[in-house]
């Protein structure tokens, strides 16, 4: 079966979200309990994602079983560790990936919080490859190969859209959509001054996340090319946010690419295009900012 970046990307998220949500109902029995770090004391561990908090990330430690929470700032290296099966296409914004559901190697030091300072954090999209090729495989044996794909890719659609916001109590505080010309990911004028609202609006906020979703509308190009434009027009507003805004790649969540799926408007004519050809942007906060952090 031939398989594409996003398609890889939202089966991760799908399989991310039922692995996140088994343990987040052992934390809630009480399973596991916070650690905290001496001041200074030098720590590495590996273990999943349970929420995220800005800079601050609860992570599940496999081995002793405790709720370690990690520190990111601009210092901190974020990597990728194997390269077998593609997740997104911009290494440089790999600090965008670290999301509830995703296994990390986090190396520091303790603060006087009893937080880990993250000098390092590393992960492998390779974790979750054979889980979800079992997954395709499943859907795959149930209908034919192109109802397969369709099915796959609508439950991991709804999985992606859900990530944040159902899973771990974040709050769409703030929303906007900007417009790209066809065949094009350069921002606006339009665009930049939604976008300067919206990070004026974040930046007020504690504990904020900016979520980027892409999409195309399906008319002249082909299926593999809308998914591309999709994608770089949601890296398009990260890097603006990034270089214009000064937002911390680490506030922005995986700027995700849709290619031409879930137009808000009929393809059919000129104007509906135009309003399928966007981005939205989200500023989410986390309802249940400083409870464990």
């Amino acid at each position: 079966m031939k398989s594409n970046n996003r398609n890889w990307i939202l089966l991760l998220f799908a399989y991310a979200f039922a692995v996140i949500l088994l343990i987040s109902l052992a934390l809630a029995d009480g399973a596991s309990k916070a650690h905290h770090l001496s001041q200074g004391e030098s720590s590495r561990f590996s273990g999943l994602i349970l929420s995220r908090d800005g800079e601050l990330i609860r992570v599940h430690d496999k081995k002793s079983g405790e709720v370690v929470v990690v520190r990111i700032d601009d210092s901190t290296k974020v990597e990728r560790t194997k390269y077998n099966f593609p997740f997104y296409r911009h290494i440089d914004m790999d600090v965008t990936a670290l999301l509830p559901g995703l296994t990390i190697e986090a190396e520091g030091v303790g603060n006087s919080a009893g937080q880990l300072d993250a000098r390092k954090i590393s992960f492998s999209p390779d974790d979750f490859a054979i889980e979800v090729a079992e997954e395709q495989q499943i859907l795959a044996n149930k209908v034919s190969e192109e109802g397969a794909q369709l099915s796959a890719n609508r439950a991991a659609d709804n999985e992606v859209n859900e990530r944040v916001s159902d899973l771990d109590g974040y709050k769409n505080e703030f929303e906007v959509d900007v417009f790209f010309p066809e065949g094009s990911t350069v921002l606006g004028e339009t665009a930049k001054r939604d976008l300067d609202n919206l990070a004026d609006i974040a930046k007020s906020l504690s504990g904020y996340m900016i979520e980027i979703s892409g999409y195309a509308a399906h008319h002249k190009f082909s299926i593999e090319e809308d998914q591309k434009l999709s994608e770089e027009r949601a890296a398009a507003v990260a890097r603006y946010f990034l270089e214009i805004k000064h937002v911390p790649m680490r506030r922005i969540l995986v700027p995700v690419g849709y290619g031409a799926s879930h137009p808000v408007a009929n393809n059919e004519d000129a104007h509906g295009r135009e309003l399928n050809r966007h981005v939205d942007i989200k500023v989410l906060v986390n309802k249940n900012v400083g409870q464990d952090m």
